[in-house]
């Protein structure tokens, strides 16, 4: 048996929610620029699905942010995220719309400690649950009429930022993956940027043979 050589099972590939899809969920939810009559749970929804698709974090992670965690200096904002094993890390929060969007749940709110996204509405209670999370998420991308599951928001930012030509270590990093190979998975799906270099060259090719 010791001569028999270690079977090896590929990792299965992440599968990344297109960003138009994404938007049209969120859209669902709110815009970006709700009105000032707006159930507080649905401004809160937003903040909160959005803040897993533009940090690339867990909806778990997410659904334990406290207040505590923001850092919201002009220009140089960022969000403290507890991961897996207790690990720590701190992400850069680098899309201004959401940042606005952010700014306008806390004031809404009054939030200035504890749990970020809570389980009433009067907002006196613990933070909202991940089952109660995927609920409302899944209810969303039903009005929607899109299929996407809430643990594919992290795999679209993912898939994003390698496609944009950010490189792995800085892509795993912000997703808190322990070692690189993980992350590399991403860089195996379509390459929006590798497919049109590939469409450039085989153009180039064409001209040239003409």
């Amino acid at each position: 048996m010791d001569r028999i050589d270690t079977v090896k099972v590929p990792k299965a590939l992440p599968r990344p929610a297109a960003a138009a899809d994404v938007a049209k969920v969120l859209a669902a939810i709110c815009s970006r620029r709700p009105r000032k009559d707006l159930p507080l749970d649905r401004l809160r929804d937003r903040v909160l699905f959005e803040t897993a698709y533009v940090c690339g974090a867990r909806a778990s992670e997410v659904c334990g942010l406290c207040v505590e965690d923001l850092d919201l200096r002009l220009d140089d904002e960022h969000v403290r995220i507890h991961g897996k094993g207790g690990s720590v890390r701190t992400v850069l929060l680098d899309d201004r719309g959401y940042v606005t969007l952010l700014k306008l749940y806390l004031a809404r709110t009054g939030y200035t400690a504890g749990p970020l996204f809570r389980a009433s509405i009067n907002g006196r209670g613990g933070p909202l649950s991940y089952d109660a999370a995927h609920h409302r998420w899944q209810t969303y991308c039903t009005a929607a009429r899109v299929e996407i599951d809430i643990h594919q928001l992290r795999h679209a930012h993912a898939t994003e930022l390698i496609n944009a030509g950010v490189s792995i270590e800085a892509v795993r990093r912000r997703l808190g993956h322990a070692s690189t190979e993980t992350t590399q998975l991403y860089a195996l799906l379509d390459d929006k940027v590798a497919d049109a270099e590939i469409r450039a060259a085989r153009r180039r090719r064409d001209r040239a043979t003409r």
